[in-house]
């Protein structure tokens, strides 16, 4: 029996082995995937190929023997009156047709059984398929797409046509149903009836869409189209277990409805709803202006702002290695000042960056304000790791890079921070600095002790540290990005997409030290495309005589 397990799966092993689960966070984890389904691909392949040859070897003997039965059934007697063949029969009867069973009952398949049951232990899971799930409709939500264009795959800038069947929306719908998305729930349902009345072919069934259907609208309000879909769910399947009590239970909601109505006098309440409904809030203020900026839209970048913005060669304040090769500097935003450099990484660069952080890659974290404990979330989808300077030469070559565009010492910086965005990876509107005073008695008016009184419960991210709030932020894009993907940051109406090689850089702290809140910034939901990128925190300490203090709280 052919061995099955390549060399090329106990390779892949080694990366996921110490991934587990939640791919979805990563699209450089994802590839991995890849290479595990075309593993199984051809171990399936070889197994039918076993499976075929044993199929023509049975039948070539069934054709065989039914000529031989055919001919002998016709005359047995006189068959059997040649001694060769009286001798054959005994012989076909006492080895032939057991070594054919033998054959039939020959398990071809333990190959193929072994090496899946090895590979599905780094499978994706359910938290896996829920998050994808969730990817998708976030970014229906922020670019407010259908989900018939989802369906037919019709996004900007995609490489490869694909495209989702019935059953997979009815996934879709039934992922936001399980986690109470009602909302999202009557969208793809709806998408799945559209496609199911178009004739297209599928395991799902009308009555399953209906129930879900019927209860989701119900869910949300809509007292009278869920009963018009029980209904119909009842004229499809009249022995369906549950449809026959939520119709008298809507029914009698229903006429409740019609009684109060009649009490006070108005019909206005019993007019039927249009299937229409609308987004619910959740916990973001900013999410209209995060996503209009994320499509593209809202940005306040006016003429007169734009008159203030220019390039430059940007040589470093004298620094001796940027007067011999400038980098090109190119004003993002005049207030607070933002700016993007050119050419800050070359490809291989970037590349060896991406191999030597990817088998480290772990999912993003954020820090609970209230426990100052790490913990993932759902507004930040991607999956990063931390690189030193002994990893690898290309380290400290950038880091020195960033020091020389900066101005600012990396000795108090953080580590360099490789992350990899998975599907529809964002990070929601956020802070880079900690918001907690380090020293609540150092002013007792002003700025500082609004900070003080609004975030007194809040951790202080960075005290273990030693090395002061996060002053600045250089932000590395590793990647070009097909579609989505934009750094924005709504207080100010500004909106930067991803240009492989280039960095932007700013500061999240003014003069003073207080914390510069128009900073606020978020990673839109890349839409189609594999986004990389590396930053570097640099912290107060040791920046004193490079970025000398102003004079007042707002410098």
């Amino acid at each position: 029996m052919k061995r099955w397990v390549s060399t090329l799966l106990v390779a892949w092993f080694g990366v996921l082995g110490c991934v587990q689960a939640e791919f979805f966070t990563s699209i450089g984890h994802m590839t991995d995937l890849i290479y595990a389904e075309k593993d199984l691909v051809q171990s399936l392949k070889g197994y039918i190929l076993v499976e075929e040859a044993k199929l023509s070897k049975i039948k070539s003997w069934a054709n065989k023997m039914e000529a031989l039965t055919s001919k002998s059934a016709a005359d047995p007697e006189g068959y059997l009156a040649h001694p060769v063949n009286a001798y054959k029969l005994v012989k076909r009867l006492n080895t032939d047709w057991p070594a054919l069973e033998d054959l039939v009952l020959q398990n071809s398949a333990a190959g193929f059984i072994a090496n899946l049951s090895v590979q599905r232990q780094f499978f994706p899971t359910d938290e896996d398929e829920m998050g994808a799930a969730k990817a998708l409709m976030r970014l229906q939500d922020t670019y407010k797409l259908d989900p018939d264009t989802i369906s037919k795959g019709q996004l900007p800038g995609t490489k490869y046509q694909a495209m989702l069947s019935v059953d997979d929306c009815f996934g879709m719908g039934r992922s936001a149903y399980n986690e109470g998305d009602y909302y999202h729930t009557v969208l793809w349902m709806e998408q799945v009836l559209k496609q199911l009345d178009a004739g297209e072919e599928a395991t799902t069934s009308k009555a399953q869409v209906l129930d879900y259907l019927s209860y989701a609208v119900f869910q949300l309000g809509d007292l009278h189209r869920a009963l018009e879909l029980t209904r119909r769910l009842l004229s499809l399947d009249p022995s369906h277990e549950r449809a026959g009590g939520n119709l008298r239970y809507f029914e009698r909601l229903l006429e409740e409805e019609r009684e109060k109505m009649l009490l006070n006098q108005t019909e206005a309440g019993l007019a039927t709803q249009e299937s229409i409904y609308e987004r619910p809030v959740d916990y973001l203020p900013e999410r209209d202006v995060y996503e209009s900026l994320c499509r593209g839209e809202g940005v306040k970048l006016t003429p007169r702002r734009q008159k203030r913005l220019f390039c430059r060669y940007h040589h470093g304040n004298g620094t001796p290695q940027l007067l011999i090769a400038p980098f090109k500097e190119e004003d993002e935003w005049d207030s607070p000042h933002i700016v993007r450099y050119y050419d800050v990484m070359s490809d291989e660069e970037i590349e060896r960056i991406k191999e030597i952080a990817k088998p480290k890659l772990a999912r993003a974290t954020v820090r609970d304000p209230k426990t100052g404990v790490l913990t993932v979330a759902s507004y930040r989808v991607s999956k990063s790791s931390w690189l030193e300077e002994d990893d690898d030469p290309v380290v400290a070559r950038v880091n020195l890079r960033m020091q020389h565009i900066t101005g600012l010492t990396v000795k108090t910086a953080e580590l360099l921070q490789v992350a990899n965005y998975g599907m529809g990876g964002q990070y929601e509107p956020h802070f880079d600095f900690s918001r907690r005073p380090f020293d609540s008695g150092l002013k007792t008016e002003g700025n500082r002790l609004a900070t003080f009184l609004n975030y007194k419960n809040e951790q202080d991210a960075f005290k273990r540290l030693g090395t002061g709030n996060r002053v600045a932020t250089f932000l590395n894009y590793m990647s070009d990005v097909e579609a989505g993907g934009a750094t924005v940051f709504p207080d100010l109406g500004a909106a930067i997409w991803p240009k492989k090689g280039t960095a932007v850089f700013w500061y999240n702290l003014l003069r003073s030290g207080e914390g510069d809140y128009r900073t606020r910034h978020a990673a839109c939901p890349v839409l189609v495309g594999c986004k990389w990128v590396s930053n570097k925190w640099f912290h107060e300490r040791g920046q004193e005589f490079l970025r000398p203090c102003g004079s007042t709280e707002v410098d």
